[in-house]
């Protein structure tokens, strides 16, 4: 008896052994947030918040915005400071940094928040004047400097970039701008990692300073899963941080491991 209760023990750890385990995915937990022209990471707080209540381990670029090789090597040395994959988040000029960034092997997804995503050649500004956003077409609304440095004038930055925050914050926000080199939104891009990764976009419906015509154009040459936030301004990753934490978590999840 003990040794027929034995081999029936035997043959089931052997059963067992040859099943091979079923790996479970779990979201991807590193989070990277690249921001835009004109202002830094401190943005994103509403994202983090969000994000890092869940268990994300969210990490925060603060470029220079001197020119673009300096802000794709700010973004890499981020991505080289993690412990595996992570999705890769670009604001507005952000998308261009996080195009070229994209291809590091850490980044195992992209998303695009009201974002540009050129392709290798291109640049921003060429692309936004073909599809030109209602900034654009108002004169002297961007103020360059004598050494080639640019900012929102002041009084259009509330109405222009962010008209559905607070409006006290808007115009904190238009006081504090950081000033960006006119030459970053006009360097060609050698990458486009879009073209290698998945990725997801969102179009900010009441966008001023990207045509909202002009992200879906991005998105769809990319094959990004699009949402649209209707309403949102350019400050959507700010104003709606709940939608914008939610397609993320998407990316993450959708690229678990």
């Amino acid at each position: 008896m003990l040794r027929s209760t034995f081999r029936i023990a035997l043959l089931g750890a052997l059963i067992v052994a040859a099943v091979p385990a079923v790996a479970t995915a779990e979201p991807i937990r590193n989070i990277v947030l690249v921001h835009g022209a004109w202002v830094d990471a401190s943005g994103w707080r509403g994202v983090y918040d969000i994000l890092t209540a869940r268990g994300y381990n969210v990490t925060m670029v603060q470029e220079p915005l001197t020119s673009l090789a300096a802000d794709v090597a700010a973004t890499r040395r981020v991505l080289d400071a993690l412990d595996g994959p992570a999705v890769l988040v670009g604001h507005s000029y952000g998308g261009s940094v996080i195009t070229e960034a994209g291809a590091d092997p850490h980044v195992a997804a992209l998303v695009y928040v009201a974002a540009h995503a050129p392709d290798v050649g291109e640049d921003e500004a060429a692309l936004g004047r073909g599809m030109p956003s209602d900034t654009q077409k108002i004169a002297g609304a961007v103020v360059r400097t004598s050494d080639g440095f640019t900012t929102l004038r002041p009084d259009l930055f509330p109405v222009q970039f962010a008209t559905d925050l607070d409006p006290a914050r808007a115009r904190f926000q238009a006081l504090s701008q950081v000033p960006t080199a006119a030459a970053v939104f006009a360097t060609p891009l050698t990458t486009a990692a879009w073209r290698t990764k998945p990725s997801w976009g969102i179009v900010a419906g009441g966008d001023r300073i990207i045509n909202p015509d002009l992200g879906r154009f991005y998105y769809r040459r990319a094959g990004s899963h699009e949402t649209v936030i209707d309403g949102a301004s350019h400050a959507v990753f700010e104003s709606h941080p709940a939608e914008v934490a939610a397609v993320i978590e998407q990316a993450a999840s959708s690229q678990g491991r």
